[in-house]
């Protein structure tokens, strides 16, 4: 099985998480979630694939998400709008994101990973 990993290289949680999938011998193609941000349209797959709510999908611990107060948007943005909000920056989205085109998840929990990835 081959996965796709949207990390931040600096991020202590996707090392975490790259190490685990590095471990398990589940090959992977990292892609820098800052540099080449998912699109809207993949953004949009993901989130229905992974069967998460879209909040879900934002990096709440971040600066940027404090700047832009997402809190407040996420509220009252259209679900179109959110996705847009997400696909304009990286760092606006909670990683990693794994996903094999079938099943995603999104941040890191061992357990989580075991059962997708394991």
């Amino acid at each position: 099985m081959s996965v796709t990993f949207y990390q931040y290289p600096k991020c202590g949680t996707c090392r975490k998480a790259k190490s685990w999938l590095e471990d398990q011998d589940v090959a992977f193609e990292s892609v820098h979630i800052v540099e080449k941000p998912p699109t809207k349209g993949q953004l949009k797959e993901l989130y229905e694939m992974s069967g998460l709510e879209l909040k879900k999908f934002f990096n709440t611990s971040g600066k940027k998400y404090r700047e832009l107060g997402v809190k407040d948007r996420i509220k009252t943005d259209t679900e179109e709008e959110l996705l847009e909000l997400l696909a304009s920056d990286g760092m606006l989205i909670k990683r990693p994101i794994v996903t094999d085109g079938k099943k995603v998840t999104v941040g890191f929990k061992e357990e989580t990973f075991e059962e997708a990835w394991g």
